[in-house]
């Protein structure tokens, strides 16, 4: 059997390298590094004490809290368990913490500390959730582990569902996309064999894991980091110094979302940071505007850039741009988003699902081991994404060049990115509702300088009634997580509208985005 066919799954992968490089560091979180040995050790340990619950096969654990060495060890498990990771966005909601559980139906909830209250308060009165455990309390996650016993484990299987990651939807509630080993692994192993440079990590590598676990960004590279056999620097949540910090420390490889990547390069540390061993810094989620990217290319010296061009449903990166498009000086391919990756088709194609030629905008759709099985419990959403020969339908719109390069042109969607954030105007549009002096809304995305785009809400008024911006930016806090929450509110006397009723969002964008090549930022 090859090394390839031994990395098929996150739990098998381990313990390749576990029998390979026992001694090196899998997990550095900045508090405890631990080697491939002893999470190989932890994982299975773990995965016996999941089984001993009985919550059975393709039972969701649910984790609401930040990035840890304990999460990626629990994402092994349970995989070896048979059971789905499901972590949930720390800076959710309780509201929007118990839709998740009430839609996982998680019969085990670990929470951080920090997240205690909110984790109780989302699981209160749920029959179904059995253990609601603080995993660094006094008694802790080893006590827990301790006390439910071991089990025999079940053979993992590549097939088998793995990871289940939250999205927003246009109906407000959030859909989670379900993904399965084959889906992180069976691309990894056609990208070491015969995928471009940037893509081939070595075991010397150490890759940043900063971006959140609740997002493929955060987990994807975790996975990555297992099949690899490379340091996995896990760290709890971004920030500027943070990620400096392991740039003194010789990190090869990480991810940003553009956002992140501008906070990090105008820091005052950025100037005299010795750049020289980070290798690659790969950045996505969000459109990168070419001055940010030429100011990272000035700033980080000799280091690589490579765009990643996917969502959550894709299991992150189908599409990417190599360092050797990039060029300091700026060029035509540096405002595209690549070209697929090896085993990944990606076509354009109208609104009745026929191809498109060269250079014709339409909508992208893919077709790769990368999507996702589905989204739970969803069959109709499902369909509506995934046609019966297997594209997936991206929401984006763009045209591909002769070459292949891809270049998004606008949202088919009404998705708002900020800073890296996806946010969806039916969300926060239903948390505005109800306010008392709100007779209609709509959200929309607006250029932001340092997030992208920014949420902005327009109202119109009750008659009778006088909107307070700041009432409904402080009613939506209250309901939604802090990122969704409107950074301005506009008042006005009626919304626009099409022939059948249909609020024309486009025209409430559209002043806000003039002059610009394309309407994302």
């Amino acid at each position: 059997m090859t090394d390839a066919d031994s990395r098929k799954c996150l739990g098998s992968s381990l313990r390749y390298w576990a029998e390979t490089r026992p001694d090196a560091v899998c997990l550095d979180d900045g508090k405890q590094h631990l080697s491939f040995a002893e999470v190989d050790r932890l994982a299975t340990r773990y995965a016996r004490a999941l089984v001993a619950t009985g919550a059975g096969m393709g039972a969701r654990i649910a984790w609401l809290g930040k990035n840890s060495n304990l999460y990626f060890v629990l994402m092994a498990a349970a995989s070896r368990a048979g059971m789905v990771i499901t972590p949930v966005g720390w800076r959710l909601a309780v509201p929007e913490v118990r839709y998740i559980l009430e839609d996982t139906r998680a019969p085990i909830l670990l929470a951080e500390s920090g997240f205690a209250d909110s984790a109780r308060a989302a699981a209160d009165g749920l029959h179904f959730v059995q253990h609601l455990v603080i995993v660094d309390s006094d008694d802790g996650f080893d006590g827990w582990v301790a006390a439910q016993g071991e089990a025999e484990l079940p053979a993992e299987d590549t097939a088998r569902p793995v990871l289940q990651l939250y999205t927003s939807g246009t109906t407000g509630n959030p859909k989670g996309a379900v993904l399965n080993n084959d889906n992180l692994f069976n691309i990894r192993r056609k990208m070491a064999s015969e995928g471009p440079e940037w893509a081939k990590f070595a075991p010397e590598h150490s890759l940043l894991v900063i971006m959140p676990v609740g997002h493929i960004a955060g987990s994807g590279c975790g996975a990555i980091a297992f099949y690899n056999g490379c340091r996995g620097v896990v760290r709890a949540e971004f920030t500027p110094d943070a990620v400096l910090d392991t740039v003194d420390d010789g990190v090869t490889h990480m991810f940003l979302v553009p956002t992140a990547l501008q906070m990090v390069i105008t820091h005052e540390r950025a100037a005299r940071t010795d750049w020289s061993r980070l290798q690659l810094i790969m950045y996505g989620a969000a459109p990168m505007p070419l001055e940010l990217l030429r100011q990272a290319m000035r700033v980080t010296g000799e280091t690589g850039f490579c765009q990643q061009y996917g969502m959550t449903e894709t299991t992150g990166t189908f599409c990417s741009l190599p360092p050797e498009d990039h060029d300091p000086a700026g060029n035509v391919r540096m405002r595209s988003a690549g070209k697929p990756l090896p085993g990944v088709e990606a076509k354009i194609v109208d609104d009745a699902g026929r191809e498109l030629p060269r250079g014709a905008v339409g909508e992208i759709v893919t077709r790769s081991p990368l999507n996702m099985v589905e989204y739970w419990q969803n069959a109709e959403k499902t369909a509506e994404t995934v046609d019966s020969e297997g594209w997936l339908r991206t929401g984006d719109a763009a045209y591909m060049d002769e070459d292949g390069y891809i270049y998004i042109q606008d949202r088919v969607k009404d998705m708002i990115i900020s800073g890296g954030e996806n946010v969806y105007p039916a969300e926060v549009e239903n948390a505005i509702f109800g306010h008392p002096d709100v007779l209609e809304v709509a959200v929309i995305g607006v250029p932001d300088p340092k997030w992208g785009e920014a949420v902005k809400a327009v109202v119109s008024q009750k008659p009778g009634h006088v909107v307070d911006p700041a009432s409904v930016i402080a009613w939506a806090r209250e309901r939604i997580a802090p990122f969704k929450v409107p950074k301005s509110v506009d008042i006005i006397p009626v919304m626009p509208r099409n022939a059948s009723g249909k609020i024309l969002r486009r025209e409430l964008r559209d002043p806000y985005w003039a002059g610009r090549d394309r309407a994302v930022n």
